[in-house]
């Protein structure tokens, strides 16, 4: 079953289990899924990839908003967005440990020859694109320039 289906059926669940914020995460995950599909090009297919993207830049948009809510002493539609945020996670990959992450980068650069900071583009291209979803970006980034520092 890929992300499209089980998210549909979760929907459902979420529905008959009277979850308000479950429902409303998911069925915001659906209409970007939905959009995704009818784009331009799209064939009307929607990959996992993409998926784990799409659901990527929705968690990393309501971090950033809860943010902006604690900002303005908006507890409360702060702690909605986390809520919303925690569901969506709920069908990403697995973050990687710190540890993990190093590993993994240590071995790109390895692979890509990569030995100064000038070199960080590179080693980032690659990174992002096996990582993607596994870690932040700007986790990424930094542990980069660390390790090429």
């Amino acid at each position: 079953m890929n992300l499209f289906d089980r998210i549909s059926e979760d929907i459902k669940k979420a529905m008959l289990a009277r979850e308000k914020v479950r429902l409303e995460a998911l069925r915001g995950v659906k209409k970007e899924f939905l959009e995704a599909k009818t784009a331009k090009g799209a064939n009307g297919e929607l990959s996992d990839d993409t998926a784990t993207k799409i659901m990527v830049k929705m968690v990393k948009q309501r971090k950033e908003s809860a943010k902006i809510y604690e900002e303005n002493n908006r507890q409360e539609l702060a702690d909605n967005e986390l809520a919303e945020a925690a569901v969506i996670e709920e069908y990403l990959p697995r973050q990687l440990s710190a540890e993990e992450l190093e590993a993994e980068l240590k071995a790109i650069i390895a692979e890509t020859g990569a030995s100064s900071a000038k070199e960080m583009g590179k080693v980032m291209g690659v990174a992002t694109k096996r990582l993607a979803g596994k870690a932040e970006g700007k986790l990424i980034s930094a542990k980069v320039k660390e390790l090429l520092a």
